[in-house]
């Protein structure tokens, strides 16, 4: 056997150089296969030993160049035959397998004591945090479902949410709590609710005239709208309607039920029962009835039932939309169809709150008389108008017409 002074690796008789490293073999005389030998750390720097190994790599890669060349397969086959002899070397070494297995074993145990431990520690953080409280705890939310309308403000007062005097307060219960509920009413009428003082707060409720004029305090009717008095306030208008309103003209609005507004009940505004604004069952302030607390309020009034009604919404805008009843097809032109003409005309329009389509322009436009056959379409079309609030109103719409030849 000889021996390889460089790397320590044995070879048979037959060969003189190392294939590992191409240092030549010396005759092993005194064979000591698994003596011991110490790991020699280089003192060089770290560039220094990787341009070594490089230039290692290199002189390897160009001693066995040719020989791939010549044979690529049987050169692969080579080099697959060295490394599984190499292998099978290291693992017949004393001791290479128990301590591959150590190392395993040692690993193994350390990933499972650490996942362990983790679980352990989130299972008992609740009870750390309980034996951690001192007091309990008492949270007290005045917070009541989103409400769109409510939020927005209910009254025609100054600083608060709801309410028609001045103020944060929002009524007159002793404990913490937000106003709530609502009304509405209406006769039926094709106009807006008008503008006016809201009646006095009382638990029984009458049909609301908006065309009284305001009298002596004596003769003004004992009934009302049910509302917290806290925050009711006599507003300065010579009739009953909906202070939030822009309409002049005397009207209880198209809802039903003698009140004022746009949805049923004897109150005011657009909700449902004998209160005010959006809500249910009386009161202020949005949501099923319910007292508030700490005083007197007033609102700014941003939530306006009629929303001015005469502007143009988008289609987004509205609560519901226009409903297209009849929709007449345009007609083909004799020089459109000589020529062959094909495509779609595109109209923007505005289906008015009068039912009828106004505002034609066109977007996208055809030859030959197509585009006027569709303008002339698009005014024969009858739609029942959307309505925003009870109310109807104009919306911007766009029509497509697709003019083929079959």
């Amino acid at each position: 056997m000889k021996r390889c002074g460089a790397c320590g690796e044995e070879f048979a008789n037959q060969f003189n150089f190392c294939p590992n490293d191409g240092k030549s073999l010396d005759t092993n005389r005194d064979p000591t296969p698994f003596d011991y030998r110490p790991t020699i750390i280089s003192d060089e720097s770290l560039a220094q030993r990787l341009a070594i190994q490089f230039t290692f790599l290199v002189q390897r890669f160009r001693a066995t160049w040719p020989q791939f060349k010549a044979d690529p397969f049987g050169s692969l086959q080579n080099q697959f035959r060295q490394f599984k002899n190499n292998a099978r070397r290291a693992f017949a070494r004393p001791y290479f397998r128990n301590g591959l297995l150590v190392a395993v074993t040692v690993v193994l145990c350390v990933m499972v004591s650490i996942t362990l431990l983790d679980r352990r520690g989130l299972n008992r953080a609740p009870d750390d945090e309980k034996a951690n409280d001192l007091a309990p705890m008492v949270m007290i939310d005045l917070r009541t479902a989103p409400n769109h309308d409510s939020e927005s403000g209910v009254g025609a007062g100054e600083n608060g949410r709801v309410g028609f005097d001045k103020g944060r307060g929002e009524g007159s219960g002793l404990k913490p709590a937000r106003s709530q509920g609502g009304g509405g009413g209406g006769d039926n009428s094709p106009l807006p609710s008008s503008q006016g003082r809201v009646p006095v707060p009382s638990a029984i409720p009458a049909p609301i005239p908006t065309t009284y004029a305001r009298l002596p305090p004596q003769a003004l009717p004992a009934a009302g709208i049910d509302i917290d008095p806290v925050l009711w306030k006599d507003l300065p208008f010579p009739n009953y309607g909906d202070p939030r309103s822009k309409s002049t003209v005397a009207s209880n609005g198209p809802g039903n039920g003698g009140g004022v507004g746009t949805n049923q009940g004897p109150g005011v505004g657009e909700g449902n029962g004998p209160g005010f604004g959006p809500g249910t069952k009386g009161n202020i302030g949005g949501n099923d009835k319910g007292t508030g607390c700490c005083g007197e309020g007033g609102s700014a009034g941003k939530n306006n039932p009629n929303d001015d009604i005469d502007r143009i919404f988008k289609p987004t805008e509205v609560n519901v939309r226009a409903r297209v009843v009849s929709k007449p097809e345009p007609q083909y032109t004799e020089e459109a169809r000589r020529n062959q003409i094909t495509g779609t005309v595109t109209l923007s329009v505005i289906f008015s709150r009068t039912g009828q389509v106004t505002n034609i322009r066109p977007v996208q436009t055809l030859c030959c008389g197509l585009t006027e056959k569709a303008i002339v379409a698009a005014r024969q079309i009858r739609f029942v108008p959307a309505t925003r609030n009870g109310q109807t109103v104009s919306v911007y719409m766009q029509l497509e017409y697709n003019f083929n030849l079959y």
